[in-house]
């Protein structure tokens, strides 16, 4: 004869029954999305920070006179590399504030770098600087990409954990809110540095010649 079920069975019941009516596995599969975007993140910034190195001696080898602008790079390289970016980082608003100023302090660095080499034609044309300047191009756009589906996953997590009755679920299990890229940093970083060398400055417009100064007119003839 079968047993009847214990009460062990029925508060388990309950459980899961509160946790899937209450939100518990929407907030547990959105905090897995972010972690998933943020994973991504990371490893196109990482991508980026490996381009630099090679880009810089790159420079070097036309403009090796452009010290400033290899310090400001290389400084904001070390930076980077000082921040680590656990998966704690994106639950520290502080913390993420740093992440985000580091990054955007290497990108504003290379866009100086990369304008260096308006001013040596013969670097413009190195076919390594050119590959690497393409691979940069594109590690942006992927950077870009991946920036904006953490915003999407992060603005879902949040509008879960501030709506109710899953607010209520998510103070139970201290599930707060997560930073996210701020509009301002956004306009500033999510733009990729120009790095296409192919078009020549368009040379200033000629000046209009000067008009012609009229000949003055003959003098009347004496009157006898």
């Amino acid at each position: 004869m079968r047993k009847p079920f214990g009460p062990g069975f029925f508060v388990a019941a309950f459980v899961a029954l509160f946790l899937s009516g209450c939100g518990y596995n929407d907030l547990q599969r959105q905090d897995e999305q972010i972690k998933a975007a943020w994973s991504e993140v990371i490893n196109q910034y990482q991508r980026r920070a490996d381009l630099v190195p090679n880009l810089v001696n790159t420079v070097k080898g036309y403009a090796a006179q452009e010290q400033t602008i290899f310090i400001q790079v290389a400084e904001a390289r070390a930076n980077v590399g000082s921040i680590k970016a656990t998966p704690e980082l994106i639950n520290d608003p502080v913390a993420f504030a740093k992440f985000q100023a580091a990054q955007a302090q290497l990108q504003s660095a290379l866009s100086r770098l990369l304008l260096v080499a308006e001013n040596y034609p013969q670097l413009k044309s190195d076919a390594v600087f050119r590959d690497l300047t393409a691979q940069l191009e594109g590690t942006e756009n992927r950077i870009t990409v991946a920036r904006n589906r953490y915003i999407k996953a992060v603005q879902e997590y949040n509008v879960t954990v501030r709506s109710f009755p899953t607010n209520l679920t998510a103070m139970i299990f201290k599930m707060d809110v997560k930073p996210n890229f701020t509009v301002e940093n956004e306009k500033t970083i999510s733009v990729p540095p120009t790095v296409d060398f192919g078009k020549s400055p368009t040379p200033p417009a000629a000046s209009p010649a000067p008009a012609p100064v009229p000949a003055p007119a003959p003098a009347p003839s004496p009157k006898n």
